[in-house]
C-alpha cells in the first residue's frame, strides 16, 4: 500500500531526542487516571521494570569495515511486505491519550509505512480505522464467551481488509493492577470499547480484589487450545498467538494451527514476576525453529533493543507504551516521530554491527562477554 505524507511536526517539543523523552510530556497531558491505565502494570510491576532492564543487560558486538552496500531493513511476514521490523502493538482506548484516538495512530503508521495491530478494545470502530489506513493492519482478538459474537468480529475484520488476526491468549482474567486501583481508574463516559458492543462480556475482564474468581462465572467460556483450532478453521486470515512465554506453548500453538507466535508478557500487565520477554525469547525461538514468524513485545525503547531481539530469534517487534506517550504529547506527528527514531537507531546499530540486512543479525551480533556470563541462553 502507498504511504501518506508525514504529519506536520510542529507540535513536537524541540528537546525530544529519544523515545523515552515523550513520557514526561505525556504524563503532563493525560489525566492521572488515564496515566495509571497506560503506564501501570500488574501488582508490584516487577515484570514491567524487568522488560526494560533485561535489554540493558545485553551487550552488542561491533564489527568494522563491512561492505554495507545495498543495506536494508525490509522483511516479509505472512506474505506481507514491510519496510522495517517495528509494529505498533495493540493498546486499548487511544482516546485516553488524544482526541483523535486510533485514527491519529493509523495515520502515523501509514505515513511511516509501519504495520499496526488494532486493539480489540479500540475506542473507534475497526471499519473506520481501516478506512483511514494506508499500511497493513492486523486485528487483535480475544475469544469471547459468546463464540458467535467472536465470529462476527472476525467477519468484520475480514471484510474491512485486515490481513491477520492476533489472538491474545495470556489474559483470561485481568491482572491485579494496583496503580489503576489507587488512581480510581474508570473510563470516561465518551470512551468505550465500541467494537465489543453487543457482546456478553469480554472473557478477559475481571475485578480482582473485589471477589473470588474461582467459584464465580468469570472463567466460564474461557478459551482453550481447542478454541485456537476452532478460530483457525473459521477464518481465511492467518492467526498469530500473542502472550506466549513458554516454549511448549509455542509448539502447541503451531500444532493447533497458529501462523505465528508473539512472545509477550502483556507489558507486565497480567501476571507479575514473569521474566522479561527478551530473556524468554531464545528458548521459544529454539522451539519454533523457523517454522513460523516469531515476534516480541515488551520493553522496546531503542532501535538497539529491536536489534537485540532480532539477534535472539525474533523476526520483528511490537512497541506499545512509547507510541501512546507520543500520541498524548503530539498526536499523530508524535507517533511518526517515535517510529522514525526507532528505525533510525536500528539502522545505525546495524551499520555499526556490520549487518547489512536483517538476515545478517544473529547470536554472533551479541558480545561474547555477554554470552560468557550467561545473560542469555539459546536453550529452553
Amino acid at each position: 500500500m502507498s504511504s501518506k505524507p508525514l504529519p506536520p511536526l510542529d507540535h513536537i517539543p524541540a528537546n525530544i531526542a529519544a523515545v523515552e523523552d515523550y513520557a514526561a510530556y505525556a504524563r503532563e497531558r493525560m489525566t492521572p487516571s488515564a496515566w495509571a491505565y497506560i503506564e501501570g502494570a500488574a501488582a508490584d510491576e516487577v515484570t514491567s521494570r524487568e522488560n526494560l532492564a533485561a535489554f540493558q543487560r545485553l551487550r552488542l558486538q561491533q564489527r568494522v569495515l563491512t561492505d554495507m552496500a545495498g543495506a536494508t531493513t525490509r522483511l516479509t511476514l505472512l506474505g506481507q511486505q514491510f519496510d522495517y521490523p517495528i509494529f505498533l502493538a495493540p493498546v486499548a482506548y487511544h482516546k485516553l491519550a488524544h482526541t483523535t484516538g486510533e485514527i491519529g495512530t493509523v495515520q502515523a503508521a501509514s505515513a511511516m509505512g509501519a504495520g499496526m495491530v488494532v486493539s480489540a478494545q479500540a475506542s473507534i470502530r475497526l471499519e473506520e480505522i481501516a478506512a483511514s489506513a494506508h499500511t497493513p493492519l492486523w486485528y487483535q482478538l480475544y475469544i469471547q464467551p459468546d463464540r458467535d459474537f467472536t465470529l462476527q468480529l472476525v467477519r468484520r475484520a475480514e471484510a474491512a481488509g485486515y490481513q491477520a488476526l492476533v489472538l491474545t491468549v495470556d489474559a483470561p482474567v485481568t491482572g491485579i493492577r494496583n496503580q489503576e486501583q489507587r488512581a480510581g481508574f474508570a473510563l470516561p463516559a465518551d470512551i468505550q470499547a465500541v467494537n465489543l458492543h453487543g457482546s456478553m462480556a469480554p472473557a478477559h475482564v475481571a475485578q480482582p480484589g473485589t471477589s473470588p474468581i474461582f467459584g464465580s462465572t468469570l472463567l466460564t467460556g474461557a478459551p482453550t487450545w481447542q478454541d485456537v483450532q476452532w478460530l483457525v478453521q473459521h477464518t481465511r486470515l492467518p492467526v498469530l498467538l500473542k502472550g506466549i512465554t513458554h516454549p511448549e506453548d509455542a509448539e502447541l500453538g503451531l500444532d493447533y494451527g497458529a501462523a505465528g507466535i508473539i512472545v509477550s508478557n502483556h507489558g507486565g500487565r497480567t501476571l507479575d514476576t514473569l521474566p522479561a520477554t527478551i530473556d524468554m525469547l531464545p528458548g521459544i525461538a529454539r522451539a519454533v525453529n523457523g517454522r513460523a514468524p516469531l515476534l516480541l513485545d515488551g520493553g522496546i525503547r531503542r532501535g538497539s533493543d529491536v536489534f537485540k531481539a532480532l539477534a535472539l530469534g525474533a523476526n520483528a517487534v511490537l512497541v506499545g507504551r512509547p507510541y501512546i506517550y507520543a500520541l498524548a504529547a503530539a498526536g499523530a506527528a508524535g507517533i511518526a516521530h517515535v517510529l522514525h527514531i526507532l528505525r533510525t537507531e536500528l539502522e545505525v546499530t546495524m551499520a555499526l554491527a556490520g549487518t547489512p540486512t536483517l538476515a545478517d543479525i544473529g547470536p554472533h551480533s551479541l558480545s561474547t562477554l555477554t554470552r560468557a556470563v550467561g545473560q542469555y541462553r539459546l536453550t529452553a
